[in-house]
């Protein structure tokens, strides 16, 4: 059976377990827009919700796809990391603080190495 790259999303409310933000997700939204932290849910394919883990998930590290912003977490509890993309609400002075902390990664249009989930 061939993979699918993503479910369909579904509205989700959580609460943030970095800094207790409430998040009313719009399907998409998998991290608090306030501390950029998430929380590990997916296992296999993004909107999954299989994970035992249920760690959260720092972020890490952001690279640049296109235009577009990229945000690389590592759960706290498993290390498995993920990369999502960043949303409109996101706090973009946390995006430009963590692309300080190291280089930016273009990335090109190859498969991410095997430890790195793309959400």
């Amino acid at each position: 059976m061939k993979r699918k790259n993503f479910l369909v999303p579904k509205k989700e409310v959580f609460t943030c377990l970095n800094c207790g933000n409430k998040i009313e997700g719009g399907g998409y939204i998998s991290h608090c827009p306030k501390c950029l932290w998430s929380k590990h849910v997916d296992q296999d394919v993004p909107g999954d919700r299989q994970s035992d883990c249920q760690g959260a998930m720092k972020p890490i590290e952001v690279t640049k796809k296109g235009k577009e912003w990229r945000i690389i977490h590592r759960c706290q509890k498993c290390n498995k990391k993920t990369i999502v993309y960043s949303h409109p609400k996101d706090d973009f002075d946390l995006i430009i603080n963590l692309s300080n902390q190291g280089t930016i990664k273009q990335e090109k249009n190859k498969k991410r190495k095997k430890n790195l989930t793309s959400f």
